[in-house]
């Protein structure tokens, strides 16, 4: 049984297409009744609207196999709570559709996703509410974002950068906190009441933002090559012995060829 990243896993970063031999996993996945769960980071799209662009690019992902942070976030963050929240336009726009109150006054929480070109200002601001009391939350944690080839600090990156500066600590909605695992966890049993977490098998191309979490509560980890890095070079000699990934593919096409 499986959890699958998609960002860099199963359509890539640029054209947002599947990456190869994505189709196919999915395909084989369902045709063998194998219980897996697609778990996600996406904050830039409804969760029913990135579902169905999945499945519009061929990724036929029913419903049941699929978990994002947006799921997940109003048992973290009230809806009737201010919040002051960054990240990209589309993110923001979500949250409102979900009917958050976007506080730039006095948030009682601050609240990242992610984009590129964050300034700053917008630091700075982040830092003042946090010194006057506002919890911090990622709706991920993940190492690096990556768009239109380049490589920018992830939202782990950044909330560390935040720790750091204010001493405030944070939580994490999505990957890879315990809490969105676990979520993962009990809708996975649903397809097999057996399922625990040492019977799992993550994949992923974010080895610490995806992998380590999922290694510490006990999965399997494939590292994929199709995202954030380009060689495995660039990232395992840096890592500790507990977060190095047990298996490393090229994409998830070799991932099937090794047999799942």
């Amino acid at each position: 049984m499986y959890f699958i990243d998609v960002q860099g896993t199963l359509i890539d970063d640029v054209h947002k297409a599947p990456i190869r031999g994505a189709i196919a996993l999915i395909e084989r996945l369902n045709e063998r009744k194998i219980p897996y769960m697609v778990v996600t980071n996406n904050t830039k799209r409804s969760s029913s609207d990135f579902l169905h662009y999945l499945n519009t690019v061929g990724l036929a992902i029913p419903q049941e196999h699929y978990l994002d942070p947006l799921m997940t976030l109003e048992s973290m963050v009230d809806t009737k709570s201010g919040v002051a929240a960054y990240g990209a336009t589309a993110f923001l726009e979500v949250l409102e559709q979900m009917g958050y109150v976007l506080d730039y006054t006095h948030p009682k929480t601050l609240l990242i996703a992610i984009k590129e070109d964050f300034s700053a200002d917008e630091y700075a601001q982040m830092i003042d509410f946090l010194l006057s009391g506002a919890a911090l939350v990622g709706m991920h944690e993940t190492t690096i974002y990556a768009k239109n080839g380049k490589r920018y600090p992830g939202v782990g990156a950044i909330l560390k950068m935040l720790e750091f500066a204010t001493s405030q600590p944070y939580e994490v909605v999505g990957k890879p906190s315990r809490a969105f695992y676990a979520e993962a966890l009990r809708r996975l049993q649903r397809q097999q009441r057996s399922a625990q977490y040492e019977k799992i098998t993550m994949i992923s191309d974010d080895v610490k933002g995806d992998l380590s979490g999922a290694a510490a509560l006990g999965m399997q980890t494939v590292f994929v090559l199709s995202g954030k890095y380009r060689k495995a070079e660039e990232i395992v000699p840096y890592l500790q012995e507990s977060e190095r990934p047990q298996h490393i593919y090229q994409d998830v096409y070799d991932v099937l060829e090794a047999g799942v």
